[in-house]
């Protein structure tokens, strides 16, 4: 897999825009390209270095998921809400876009939830 492939996946979801909010902001975050649904942000990587993905999560799987290799706390967000993805080890693709998927499917019920 490579930027371009995870990229266009993370775009396959309905209604994901993507940005680079931090661009000017903050020099070590200047590469980083968050996808969002609305305006609630599901994943997010350094395009500059794509290693990591960092992804929302379900706070009942958090801990369990952590066990696996290659799975961490993320940095700079709720470690409670978040988890960050070794895009280059021992996570397999398969597992990786089960968790984009439902990152993408937990953000996106939240913003269907406080629109209606």
């Amino acid at each position: 897999m490579n930027v371009e492939e995870f990229r266009d996946f993370c775009l396959s979801f309905p209604d994901t825009q993507e940005g680079m909010p931090f661009e000017g902001f903050f020099k070590n975050s200047q590469s980083i390209l968050v996808f969002y649904v609305g305006k609630k942000m599901f994943c997010l990587f350094d395009l500059d270095k794509f290693d990591r993905c960092t992804l929302k999560c379900d706070p009942n799987f958090v801990d369990e998921l952590r066990g696996h290799e290659g799975i961490d706390k993320p940095f700079n967000l709720s470690p409670k809400h978040w988890i960050s993805v070794d895009l280059n080890g021992d996570v397999s693709w398969e597992l990786i876009q089960d968790l984009v998927t439902k990152s993408y499917q937990l953000v996106a019920d939240g913003v269907l939830r406080k629109s209606t």
